[in-house]
């Protein structure tokens, strides 16, 4: 494209992307520690999600559902817009995560997931009547998807962005750094806080290497106190000096 642009063939280059190096800075700090950027707690997502309604034309409802869905299913924006009504399966209360809704030279597409493979996430109780309501909404049509805009319309992490007035209700906040990603930062982090084993994790969230999923894992300072305390514990258990004893018959 850049020779083209140097022969006159065309006037710019469409693939030259501008503001990389910002874009390349915010994905490094992601790398090096994601759990830095997910929320703190259930209160937290609740309170930004109110927030954003409250900012939104008409207080649609639609958008804190989104955030809170996002969260605790740790998906990307463009993950949640995809879903459709036959991907839940509200007898074992699992979403089939099977595409996203990405930007594209027409308008918004529909396309497969980032990892190119379905994956299974589970409905936790607390979005469950969430679920349901949408699922009714739409009446129950298979086709339908679970979440759109005020008029019916796809979302994106721009739209979202734009619709809510995002930027400035983490600013109020006081969440200067949090971005839609984040939602996703932070369902993973709080899984990894709950105990979830890494190789189910890595599933839930589709990664393709481990070592993505196990920056989630950084102990905090209560499991890091409860491993100086355990091993304190074993070096004060009485042994033998010898090590094990054989017994005599």
């Amino acid at each position: 494209m850049e020779q083209a642009v140097r022969d006159g063939i065309i006037d710019r280059n469409p693939a030259r992307i501008t503001g990389w190096q910002s874009l390349y800075r915010k994905a490094e700090d992601e790398l090096d520690n994601p759990r830095s950027l997910a929320l703190p707690d259930w209160a937290t997502l609740t309170r930004l999600a109110d927030a954003l309604v409250a900012r939104s034309a008409d207080h649609f409802r639609g958008w804190g559902e989104v955030t809170i869905f996002a969260a605790c299913t740790a998906a990307r924006i463009g993950e949640v817009s995809g879903c459709r009504v036959a991907d839940i399966d509200t007898s074992n209360w699992l979403w089939t995560v099977r595409r996203q809704t990405t930007p594209s030279p027409g308008g918004l597409l529909d396309k497969g997931t980032k990892g190119k493979r379905a994956r299974v996430v589970p409905l936790i109780v607390d979005v469950r009547e969430l679920v349901q309501q949408r699922i009714d909404a739409a009446q129950g049509r298979p086709d339908a998807r679970l979440f759109t805009g005020p008029r019916g319309g796809r979302i994106s992490t721009a739209v979202l962005r734009d619709a809510t007035h995002w930027d400035e209700v983490v600013s109020d906040l006081g969440l200067e750094h949090l971005r839609r990603h984040a939602l996703r930062h932070t369902g993973l982090t709080w899984m990894a806080d709950a105990g979830v084993p890494v190789h189910v994790l890595r599933t839930i969230a589709g990664h393709g290497s481990l070592s993505t999923t196990q920056r989630y894992l950084h102990p905090d300072r209560r499991s890091v106190t409860a491993a100086g305390n355990a091993l304190s514990a074993y070096l004060r258990t009485p042994r033998s000096p010898s090590g094990p004893q054989a017994h005599t018959l």
